[in-house]
């Protein structure tokens, strides 16, 4: 499993799915959102502005990344 670290407490999970390369830009991830291609924590997530905090778990396309916050970038 991927880990993505973030500077801040949390990451927007359109922005996450960004930084993990998983899409290409905002408006492909509200469309994947949108359409309940993505999963937190095992939860379909419709909310392309879901706050996404330390040790939350991102599903998409096969693709898995846990957050990691607090890092240095």
């Amino acid at each position: 499993m991927e880990i993505i670290n973030i500077k801040d407490e949390y990451i927007k999970l359109g922005q996450a799915l960004k930084l993990a390369g998983l899409v290409e830009s905002g408006l492909e991830a509200k469309d994947r959102i949108k359409d309940g291609f993505v999963k937190v924590n095992g939860e379909t997530e419709f909310q392309r502005g879901k706050k996404l905090h330390d040790g939350d778990i991102v599903e998409y396309d096969g693709s898995k990344f846990k957050v990691k916050a607090g890092s240095s970038i």
